[in-house]
């Protein structure tokens, strides 16, 4: 069994993960970030200086790993594993200094391991402090940016989508690796992944209603419908 300070090493089955994540402030924007990578079945670890905020994450999930943290003090979040993920959500809306300081720290201290790092930024100049201290991207954050940018996390290949319902999508995809050189025809995604086809091809030179013989390559994009949990379930790379 891992230890409490090895957690992230290990995905629900025992195995080593290779797309970890730690979000920084769970307030509004943060707790949503968490919601939808937990939804899709990512590790997280949440970070607050707030017990308060650390309750009401733990109540969205009880199993979350969840921890309160000074964020401005470098050693605090490398005790809790905030160095050791792939991918660092920097949630924190003020102070300014604070968001600035726990990007710095994930993206530059000795050993960190954090390939990427996303900040919250609340004006353009906090933008400009956050980009010039290392952020890889920044955003202006509301609740439902927070569940988009979740799910762009564990679905990299998605680029739009268009919700029809509370059940159904459409969305604008890259060509997963699984189906590159296979034809629509080879890999039936009706039958075998209960979507739709309704475009594909060349960015800007999509054709709709592709024929069955057409053969998915690198780069292209693909326009498919279907229900969240079959949409969710396609390759996500």
């Amino acid at each position: 069994m891992a230890s409490s300070n090895t957690w992230w090493q290990w995905g629900a089955d025992g195995s080593t993960s290779c797309g970890t994540f730690a979000v920084i402030g769970v307030g509004r924007f943060g707790s949503a970030v968490c919601d939808e990578l937990i939804q899709n079945g990512a590790t997280v670890l949440a970070i607050d200086a707030s017990q308060r905020a650390i309750d009401a994450m733990r109540l969205i999930d009880p199993s979350i790993e969840a921890r309160v943290v000074d964020c401005t003090d470098e050693e605090a979040l490398r005790e809790a594993g905030a160095l050791e993920v792939d991918t660092v959500v920097v949630a924190i809306s003020e102070p300014i200094e604070a968001s600035i300081t726990a990007t710095l720290i994930v993206k530059h201290s000795n050993g960190t391991k954090v390939k990427q790092v996303i900040s919250r930024a609340t004006s353009d100049l906090h933008l400009k402090m956050l980009q010039l201290v290392g952020a890889d991207r920044v955003v202006y954050p509301s609740k439902m940016q927070g569940h988009r940018l979740g799910l762009e996390l564990v679905r990299p290949n998605m680029l739009e989508r268009l919700r029809l319902d509370d059940r159904n999508s459409i969305e604008e995809i890259r060509v997963p690796n699984a189906f590159v050189d296979q034809s629509l025809r080879e890999l039936n995604l009706r039958k075998n992944h209960n979507v739709t086809v309704l475009a594909v091809g060349p960015e800007n030179q999509l054709t709709v209603n592709p024929p069955a013989s057409h053969v998915l390559k690198e780069g292209e994009l693909l326009v498919v419908m279907g229900s969240g949990e079959a949409l969710k379930a396609l390759p996500s790379r």
